[in-house]
């Protein structure tokens, strides 16, 4: 079974303006970037310039349809 690593950075400033970038790596090999705002998400795969961006309101929709229901 493959090991994810999931590691994360907090700026040396408010959260309020600062994003959460998560770092998401499968057995130690980079699988892309999770960087985490206020208003939105975007997750950029291993080697890209660009992400791909989702808003809040979309991403609960998303996890609601296709997300596993279970207890958190």
């Amino acid at each position: 079974m493959a090991q994810h690593d999931v590691s994360f950075t907090i700026p040396e400033r408010s959260l309020g303006k600062a994003d959460l970038e998560f770092k998401i790596k499968r057995d130690r090999e980079m699988v892309g970037r999770l960087k985490v705002s206020n208003g939105t998400m975007v997750w950029v795969p291993k080697n890209a310039q660009y992400g791909y961006r989702i808003n809040w309101v979309r991403f609960d929709e998303l996890m609601r349809e296709h997300g596993k229901h279970e207890k958190a």
